[in-house]
């Protein structure tokens, strides 16, 4: 029998899961361990885990094959060289944050081409400062959006996207055939190439081993001047300081949200707020 550990800490709704799938596949044992001590007794016979697995317990995982992700995109050091090493394959969640975050980059591209970055904080600090005629709107059916990383929360942005009327353009290294909404989908290997057709660069993969860092100073250069950039990931995909540097190498304004947190870079200076 296969068995398949929940890791701690427990909440009811995981230990509701466990009773739900074990009901749901008979054939699987699933064990839920409420501490470390219990934990390590059983992680030896372990197939499956759900949750985190610290270094602590990793010596104990004899014969576990794959480790599933309690989020999207797990925080900062749930990756760790031992783990990235082990033999153990890592899942994460798909298509369960769609909506919320789909509506949620929306709300930034729609803010970003109608100017209220900049005239929102205009109104409370109760200034009359119109940009001039023409120069503070993008038009989005005249627009591109470039979404990296087209899986469900991807997808359902380029459904949006292409509501309004833009031109979308998706980047994945697993999808081949492009969803509703996506003009054009191409491999990874195609990004830095289509970076400089975007008005707006949506970064939707997580942070894993292998997209840390993956925007980084040359990627921001090749980016369309008065481009904007939304993340939606885990800050760690993108290299700050590079971001920094790119525009106080005289770069446009550039627009980057961590994990739903909006971060207003500008001329070097970071301000943030929720």
């Amino acid at each position: 029998m296969t068995t398949l550990l929940m890791l701690p800490p427990q909440t009811s709704t995981t230990r509701q899961w466990a009773k739900r799938l074990a009901t749901a596949v008979p054939e699987l044992s699933v064990v839920v361990a409420e501490d470390t001590a219990e934990a390590a007794r059983v992680l030896g016979e372990a197939d499956a885990a759900y949750g985190t697995l610290p270094r602590g317990l990793l010596a104990h995982a004899g014969r576990l094959r794959w480790l599933q992700a309690p989020q999207a995109a797990p925080p900062a050091g749930w990756y760790y060289p031992e783990l990235v090493a082990h033999p153990v394959v890592v899942t994460n969640f798909r298509e369960i944050y769609n909506d919320h975050i789909g509506a949620h980059i929306m709300a930034f591209v729609l803010a970003f081409a109608r100017g209220l970055h900049r005239y929102l904080p205009r109104q409370l600090k109760r200034e009359w400062r119109p940009e001039p005629l023409d120069t503070s709107v993008i038009h989005l059916p005249e627009a591109t959006a470039l979404i990296v990383g087209v899986g469900g929360i991807g997808a359902e942005a380029a459904r949006l996207a292409a509501a309004f009327g833009m031109r979308v353009i998706g980047v994945d290294a697993r999808r081949r055939e492009a969803p509703p909404g996506v003009a054009e989908l191409h491999g990874q290997e195609a990004l830095d190439a289509l970076l400089p057709r975007a008005d707006f660069v949506i970064l939707t993969v997580p942070h894993t081993p292998e997209t840390e860092g993956f925007m980084h100073r040359a990627r921001f250069q090749r980016m369309k001047r008065g481009a904007f950039f939304i993340n939606i990931g885990r800050g760690m995909t993108t290299r700050l300081d590079d971001l920094a540097a790119a525009l106080g190498a005289g770069q446009q304004r550039l627009y980057i949200m961590p994990s739903l947190k909006l971060v207003i870079v500008r001329h070097g200076n970071t301000n943030e707020g929720r």
